[in-house]
């Protein structure tokens, strides 16, 4: 059996990926700063696979290596990294941009990936074996108004992703990344800083992507043979034709 871990599985995309890869017998490492809901998930999935769970923030350099550096030894191989976790905070023009928010953005979404992939790669690398999913966005491959420094960030996966790509891969190491445009998550909730009703506004007239959608694609991604690597893959609903153009008459 494989072992996947997965960052920011507390919820949306992540969590979603979680139960889609326990199907597919695949054992997981669970990596999230809610203690709760990583123990509810566990509770859920451990009578299919075996589970484990972090607890930490990726942006915190130390707790990510100690923590994977120190996996339970039945833990310790990592087939397959999926880079989740990430958010969006604020949505204004970049004059009036919160430093904080700036921050935030940079640090989890490229940062933090980063960490996190620097702590697995030795082991599969020495094992001239794995495979990494960077989830990235349209933002990274268009940027939109008062998106600056989300757009920015999501870039920076983009480029990761490629120059990862040509860096592992004289050790046999898959490295794709999958971008999609509108899911339904807590993701607009963060970014409108709690606002529920101005979130839920960005899904309406329409049927979004769901975290369902994604993780059965992340599942059909890393199940495919050795030899099959989906490198860059983007993913709208059907209403969606750009980061700004959404049809909302299709339901």
């Amino acid at each position: 059996m494989k072992t996947a871990l997965i960052t920011g599985a507390t919820s949306g995309i992540g969590r979603s990926t979680a139960i889609e890869l326990a199907k597919h017998n695949i054992n997981l490492i669970l990596c999230g700063r809610r203690q709760h809901r990583l123990d509810a998930l566990q509770n859920e999935l451990s009578t299919t696979v075996n589970v484990h769970t972090l607890c930490f923030d990726v942006r915190d350099k130390d707790a990510v290596f100690s923590t994977i550096e120190n996996l339970p030894e039945a833990f310790s191989t990592i087939d397959i990294l999926i880079n989740n976790a990430g958010n969006a905070h604020g949505l204004s023009p970049i004059q009036t941009g919160d430093l904080d928010d700036w921050d935030a953005m940079m640090d989890i979404n490229v940062k933090g990936l980063l960490y996190v992939s620097k702590a697995v790669l030795p082991k599969m690398i020495a094992a001239q074996s794995g495979h990494i999913i960077n989830i990235g966005s349209i933002a990274g491959k268009e940027v939109y108004p008062n998106g600056n420094i989300y757009c920015a960030s999501k870039h920076a996966v983009d480029a990761i992703n490629k120059g990862m790509r040509i860096d592992l891969n004289p050790y046999g190491i898959r490295v794709g990344a999958i971008h999609p445009g509108l899911v339904e998550t807590e993701f607009s909730n963060v970014r409108f800083k709690g606002n529920d009703q101005k979130a839920a506004t960005v899904y309406n007239g329409f049927d979004p992507l769901t975290p369902e959608d994604i993780a059965d694609i992340i599942a059909f991604v890393v199940t495919r043979p050795y030899h099959v690597n989906i490198a860059d893959l983007i993913v709208f609903p059907t209403a969606q034709a750009n980061s700004t153009i959404v049809n909302k008459k299709i339901n």
